[in-house]
């Protein structure tokens, strides 16, 4: 299957080397603008210019060794530095593995109190990526730990390709807590995910409504246009405020579709990473679904200009207004 394939080539240090001597790397750049915390604030500052909020990510994940995760946390705590300095309209996104959580949990706490220390001074929301389903109530049971401490400037990420997502939304709902619903990247079994396109949009539907009836201020990560359109009709039907959720896309993806649902007065917020874990990043991306390859492509087509070129899909008309 061509999903596998990509996530296999995720990690394939070969292929790494193949796309980073070749042009690809500058496609690549697209959709991670840099390595560096300079090149990220860059593309906040742009995307900040067309109306759209970011999210910062550090690009990073299962980290086994603890100099490596305070490394991470180093740089996490220099970005929101940067957020607060330059005033980004931007939050963070950060994995617990990435700070440690592989290491011990005891470890984790002491790592990722640093970055939300930090968080609170400069008053900087902090999101936490959801990984593959063996960390799934790992990290619901970390952020719940930590809700219960105190801390509300957190969130979480739920998938909607996860069987127990519903669950998940409902006890979100219940805290207060804000969440991002995205389809999901990782390769499940059957046992625990849904396994076609029409189970993961069906579901993605009924949490992203569950979300917008009861939900604390979700994103409604996406960029598929049916998606997207099925958000705006329910919001619009039950007289749901475009300020009380918004749409979450990657940087870089259907860059003109973002500029005009702003446009249309919806509230939009992009993902911009960060971070020489590019290639890892970029292939779990394309493997969400394997129409993305021609996908982001065509992102790229639609906006030069041999757009024309390129159809593009029908209900591409969002305002609904």
């Amino acid at each position: 299957m061509l999903r596998n394939s990509l996530i296999a080539l995720g990690q394939s240090g070969t292929a790494k080397t193949l796309v980073t001597r070749t042009p690809l790397r500058g496609m690549a750049r697209r959709f991670v603008p840099g390595e560096t915390v300079a090149e990220l604030v860059g593309a906040i500052q742009e995307a900040n210019r067309v109306g759209l909020t970011a999210t910062a990510n550090y690009l990073g994940e299962s980290v086994h060794d603890e100099p490596s995760a305070r490394r991470a946390a180093d740089v996490y705590i220099r970005l929101l530095d940067s957020v607060y300095e330059k005033q980004l309209r931007a939050g963070v996104s950060l994995k617990f593995t990435q700070l440690g959580q592989d290491i011990s949990e005891a470890f984790l706490a002491r790592n990722l109190g640093r970055v939300l220390e930090r968080a609170r001074e400069t008053r900087t929301f902090i999101r936490f990526d959801m990984e593959g389903s063996d960390y799934t109530q790992r990290t619901l049971d970390a952020f719940e730990h930590l809700w219960d401490q105190g801390w509300r400037d957190i969130g979480v990420v739920l998938q909607s390709y996860m069987k127990r997502s519903a669950g998940d939304v409902a006890r979100m709902n219940e805290l207060g807590a804000r969440v991002r619903l995205c389809k999901g990247a990782y390769a499940e079994p059957p046992s625990v995910a849904y396994q076609t396109h029409e189970e993961v949009d069906g579901n993605f539907v009924e949490l992203m409504k569950m979300l917008l009836d009861e939900g604390n201020h979700p994103g409604i990560a996406t960029h598929d246009d049916n998606m997207i359109q099925a958000t705006i009709d329910h919001a619009l039907a039950e007289g749901i405020r475009p300020d009380r959720f918004e749409f979450q896309m990657l940087h870089g993806v259907r860059r003109d579709l973002q500029e005009q649902l702003v446009r249309d007065g919806w509230n939009v917020r992009v993902y911009v990473p960060f971070g020489e874990q590019w290639y890892p990043y970029l292939m779990r991306r394309l493997a969400e679904r394997p129409a993305n390859v021609l996908f982001l492509a065509g992102s790229v087509v639609q906006e030069s200009p041999l757009g024309f070129l390129w159809p593009r899909r029908k209900g591409g008309n969002h305002s609904g207004r």
